[in-house]
């Protein structure tokens, strides 16, 4: 195959903008490079010099390594750029060191995250989510927007921009709260509370309708807004797999699980309407000629959130820990957009690293370690929506702990940048077919 000098597989049916943007050709999606190029985003999360201090010191262990065997942040730029090339990875994805892109012989792509929404999240700190209907929001973001997005919005070599990172959509992994009951527990004069109770009215004629499904312990919509807190009257599954059959069971079962069920997924899907369209159109107002490559979701969300980001995005980017990524791609994929995988890995127990905190399956060896990746990969590019995978991430965390206690085998080379060989052949391999298997894709069937 002839690539471009960005990697892509040169094809005379597509013509180079000078920006990265997306294709369809015969059912099958692409990323399309500047030059034209028939593109997959291949990356690795995290490359840079100063990966993982030990939590609650200073001490950088890889930057410790790489500064004796380098001698400086700029050698080891050009030595990181040059190996990930070698295994024919063509992007320096999320976190990373945008330096390295660009100080090897082969130009890589970035993909940096703006954290827009969560800026705002965290200018509210009585949020988990970002009050969207705080008049404050779009302002927010706009201004966000402008003084993260400006400078690279030349750049050809920016692929698209991430939004945020796994914010909390609904019930998952990190607890059992639905975004709606976390805005009707917003303190009382904030607007996503008010929004919330708002069209809980708008919905039911009565008080007593409402509070037949919810069980509070208020006795009007005004007592509603005063409560100190409403406790969700069911607990749902996290969505996505059997969870899902599963909650249709329980749900005809007892119609105020039903109707608890739909107030919650009508209310996220208002939500995720609402923070898709004032961020990307922020983004795209000061950057017009770069991809939004989404949010990042850290667990599958609800269908109306999907339905959402499909609307608004230019590609659904998602992390994905599990040994076979199909039937969460298949989620994501019934938006009709491109979906990029942002995130996923597998950690080897031979790597003489504690592996006890970490996203991901755990293997028993370095060549599981290899073969799973390899299996990954081929079900992923096997699907028609997707147009890319990051691994996460460059190098192991830190024996002690990084800052949130991870300390797993997740890296192409060690804490001493030596490099896992079976891991990186397999990934050479790989990466080298992954346009002709993705070209072989079949078409998704509407």
């Amino acid at each position: 195959m002839r690539r471009t000098k960005w990697g892509g597989v040169v094809d005379d049916g597509l013509s180079g903008s000078g920006f990265f943007r997306v294709a369809e050709r015969d059912g099958v999606f692409w990323l399309v490079d500047p030059d034209g190029g028939r593109f997959l985003s291949k990356g690795v999360n995290t490359v840079r010099f100063d990966q993982d201090r030990i939590g609650r010191t200073e001490r950088v262990p890889y930057a410790e390594a790489c500064r004796a065997k380098y001698g400086s942040l700029q050698a080891w730029r050009a030595a990181a750029a040059d190996r990930l090339a070698s295994w024919k990875f063509n992007t320096v994805a999320c976190w990373s060191d945008e330096g390295v892109a660009s100080a090897g012989a082969q130009l890589l792509a970035i993909t940096p995250i703006r954290e827009l929404g969560a800026s705002f999240r965290l200018h509210r700190r009585d949020q988990i989510f970002p009050d969207v209907f705080d008049p404050e929001f779009s302002a927010h973001i706009r201004t966000s927007a402008r003084e993260r997005c400006t400078l690279r919005r030349n750049d050809p070599g920016l692929l698209g921009t991430f939004i945020d990172n796994e914010l909390y959509w609904s019930t998952d992994a990190r607890g059992p709260d639905e975004l709606l009951t976390l805005f009707l527990n917003l303190p009382s004069h904030r607007p996503g509370r008010l929004a919330a109770i708002s069209r809980l009215q708008a919905h039911y004629r009565e008080f007593s309708q409402f509070n037949a499904v919810w069980r509070t312990p208020a006795r009007s919509w005004e007592e509603l807004g005063r409560i100190d807190r409403v406790a969700p009257p069911f607990v749902r599954l996290p969505p996505g797999g059997l969870n899902d059959s599963l909650e249709t069971k329980a749900n005809l079962a007892d119609p105020a699980r039903e109707a608890f069920a739909a107030d919650c997924d009508a209310f996220v899907a208002v939500v995720a309407d609402k923070y898709f369209e004032v961020c990307v159109s922020a983004i795209k107002a000061v950057d017009q000629h770069h991809l939004v490559i989404g949010s990042r979701f850290g667990w599958q969300p609800p269908r109306g959130v999907i339905a959402a980001a499909g609307r608004h995005l230019d590609v659904i980017s998602f992390n994905c820990y599990e040994f076979d990524p199909g039937p969460i791609i298949d989620a994501y994929s019934a938006a009709g957009k491109p979906c990029l995988i942002s995130e996923f890995s597998f950690r080897g127990d031979d790597a003489g690293l504690p592996n006890s905190r970490g996203g991901g399956p755990r293997v028993a060896t370095q060549i599981e370690r290899a073969r799973a990746f390899e299996r990954y990969v081929t079900a992923a590019l096997s699907k028609p929506n997707v147009v890319g995978y990051h691994w996460f991430e460059h190098a192991d965390q830190p024996v002690e702990g990084r800052f949130d206690g991870e300390d797993s085998n997740f890296g192409t080379v060690t804490i001493e940048d030596e490099v896992y060989d079976e891991l990186t052949t397999t990934m050479t391999r790989l990466n080298a077919a992954a346009e002709r298997i993705h070209a072989a894709a079949l078409p998704a069937v509407i």
